[in-house]
């Protein structure tokens, strides 16, 4: 499991209340790679945050992560 995809899910799993339901899907592209977030239904919110902030904030870090390792990334929470 790559750095970035234990990143995304350990921030995944300190937000929502069923951690169990964290599943993070990694899928290289040419150019970038995209990872897939879902987690239970209930907990969409708190990934999601008001206005999209949590989520913003998660794609922040996450894009940090990627430029130390010279990399391309997408987060999508489906």
């Amino acid at each position: 499991m790559s750095a970035m995809k234990e990143l995304v899910e350990y921030m995944a799993k300190a937000l929502v209340n069923d951690p169990d339901a964290v599943v993070v899907r990694e899928i290289e592209g040419a150019s970038a790679t995209i990872f897939e977030l879902s987690v239970a239904p209930d907990d969409m919110g708190r990934v999601i945050g008001k206005q999209g902030r949590v989520a913003n904030a998660m794609r922040t870090l996450l894009r940090v992560a990627a430029v130390k390792e010279g990399k391309r990334v997408t987060l999508e929470i489906v």
